[in-house]
């Protein structure tokens, strides 16, 4: 007998087996700032807020407004439970995804009669068709432009149907039939696509992808260097789950959909066409984003026009994310972690142990290098490796270099390093003048005049908390005895 095909369902129920790692619950919640605001408390992590903590992924069955459907939030909110997916350890999930970017599997293209998410079919031509209505995208907070799809994979190709690639945009609910896009200038190649397509003046034909598994979320997230133009994301999903992505042809548009998605929206990104985010609440406020701060409605997100929704016919689930969480920090962060690792093991092997992107970073903006010197030649590639992941990835602003007797997983220890292996007039480096992400807050004109001369520049930072190697035998840490069977004191 075959395997259940791999799918949001399928993980959801392999974590139910887990003790402590998946909750549901039947009691009616609003999707309306209500949902985020109860799993904030629950199982967010992140930057957000406090108090907050990481705790079980969750899914409400009893959306108000929404009879019949679910919301899955939080599945990768912790990256012990994204290691337990994708059965891996946790710590060296940037190694797997590095694999998996050298070793793709390419999707394959189903029957509609095999693709579950088009057992619904609503077409924006039908009377009362209201997207709004159909698909419960809930509000983080109650200063939120709208509905956001934070979760949705757009699906997209260039005009000769040469490439193909996904990515994940902030996309708000605007009206019956349209969504406010923001694609972030620079890096996205559904941007690249997009611009080919303005050159014709046509309108771009996308598939909107929500309720997948974890594998196609976390692979969607990698950028270029590692994945260049041409390079679609979901054949590092096919990698992750050994099992290729399942596709299917739109029903109203000409381009492919995840057949094992649960919702897909089939729209059209128009030509020349932006309209002001938070055009319904005129609050100045998107949605809560990553760095832990609301982002500010853009005066000009790209039109999408919606030709179609579908969905399946069991309690379809709607997926969400909370911008600043734990999840966020998976998504983005162990991707970065890859691309790192690759770069740094072509330019210095053996030099980079790992490489950890942490919460306080928003998995962007914060890398952690544990370095490992052999001999006094090795002294010195430290600040190389760093810069290196500097220019891999431009959203990142800060670099932490740490020695392989340190946990880079546990801030204490990365924090004691710090303290005890670190002196500020010596061991940083900045650099400034520098490209980096429009959401942090601090990089504007007026927070350092003549520096930072647009919006989304900013100094990198390199913390050099590595020993000197020829004061090793100075820092050696307390030597405790070894004790192989200690857990026998705890039965």
């Amino acid at each position: 007998m075959m395997s259940q095909p791999y799918d949001l369902r399928k993980v959801l129920e392999e974590l139910k087996e887990i003790p402590g790692q998946y909750q549901e619950t039947d009691v009616e919640i609003n999707p309306e700032a209500e949902l985020s605001g109860v799993y904030r408390y629950i199982g967010a992590g992140g930057t957000v807020k406090r108090p907050t903590q990481e705790g079980p992924a969750m899914t409400f069955n009893n959306i108000k407004g929404f009879p019949g459907t679910r919301v899955n939030i939080g599945t990768m909110a912790s990256r012990k439970r994204v290691g337990q997916i994708l059965h891996h350890d946790y710590q060296t999930l940037g190694k797997l995804l590095q694999t998996s970017v050298d070793n793709p599997i390419k999707p394959v293209t189903v029957s509609k009669d095999k693709a579950p998410v088009q057992e619904v079919v609503h077409l924006a031509s039908e009377p009362d068709f209201d997207i709004r209505k159909i698909i419960p995208a809930p509000t983080n907070t109650p200063e939120d432009a709208g509905p956001y799809i934070t979760m949705g994979v757009v699906l997209g190709s260039d005009p000769d149907k040469t490439m193909s690639d996904v990515t994940i945009h902030r996309m708000v609910l605007e009206d019956a039939d349209t969504i406010g896009m923001y694609i972030m200038p620079g890096g996205r190649h559904i941007g690249y696509f997009h611009k080919q397509f303005e050159a014709l003046n046509k309108p771009m034909p996308i598939t909107i992808n929500i309720g997948l598994d974890p594998a196609i979320a976390i692979g969607t997230t990698f950028e270029p260097p590692t994945t260049p133009l041409g390079y679609n994301e979901l054949w590092i999903a096919g990698a992750l789950r050994n099992e290729p992505v399942q596709l299917v042809q739109g029903v109203a548009i000409d381009e492919l959909a995840i057949a094992r998605a649960e919702f897909v929206i089939e729209a059209e990104i128009m030509p020349k066409q932006t309209m002001q985010e938070d055009i319904n609440t005129h609050t100045g406020k998107a949605m809560p984003e990553f760095p832990g701060y609301t982002g500010d409605a853009n005066p000009a997100v790209n039109v999408v026009k919606v030709k179609a929704i579908t969905h399946r016919q069991d309690r379809p689930i709607m997926q969400t994310t909370i911008g600043p969480s734990e999840e966020h920090v998976s998504m983005a962060g162990i991707p970065t972690e890859a691309s790192i690792l690759s770069l740094v093991d072509k330019a210095i092997p053996g030099k980079v142990v790992n490489a950890y992107n942490p919460p306080a970073g928003g998995g962007k903006l914060m890398s952690i290098l544990q370095i490992h010197k052999e001999t006094e030649a090795d002294e010195g590639i430290q600040r190389q490796a760093a810069i290196l992941a500097l220019s891999a990835f431009k959203e990142l602003k800060t670099v932490i270099l740490v020695d392989d007797d340190v946990d880079i997983f546990d801030m204490n220890d990365v924090m004691w390093t710090l303290n005890t292996r670190f002196q500020g007039d010596k061991d940083i480096m900045v650099l400034p003048g520098m490209r980096n992400h429009p959401l942090d807050p601090s990089e504007l004109p007026q927070y350092n005049p003549g520096v930072i001369r647009f919006r989304g520049m900013s100094a990198k930072t390199i913390l050099d908390g590595t020993v000197p190697f020829d004061m090793k035998d100075h820092f050696v840490r307390a030597q405790f005895k070894e004790v192989p069977d200690w857990q026998k004191y705890l039965n």
